[in-house]
């Protein structure tokens, strides 16, 4: 084999390792950006099952504090007045502290 012929065949066998990485490497990306793409529609998901459960909390706690049963007239009448207190009180602390 001469100088010239040894040095094409470690060249032909160079090149082929080179491809066959180039080819895993190529899968494996490939794989990753579908575990990506997963992992965003999953966490897109949750995102608005998390979303949907906040606005449930949001609204049953409303619905109790609200609640008005036949003799609880004045207790719901004195939370609701409590809350408006307590959010008098919030934006009083929030102004002071703008000036």
């Amino acid at each position: 084999m001469t100088p010239n012929e040894k040095t094409i065949a470690t060249f032909e066998s160079r090149m082929r390792q080179m491809i066959l990485r180039f080819q895993e490497l190529r899968k494996e990306n490939n794989d990753l950006y579908a575990m990506l793409e997963k992992n965003e529609r999953d966490i897109k998901e949750l995102q608005a099952r998390l979303d949907q459960r906040q606005h449930d909390y949001d609204s049953l706690k409303m619905a109790k504090m609200i609640e008005i049963t036949d003799g609880d007239l004045e207790g719901a009448k004195e939370r609701l007045s409590k809350l408006i207190r307590d959010v008098n009180k919030c934006i009083a602390i929030l102004s002071d502290e703008e000036q």
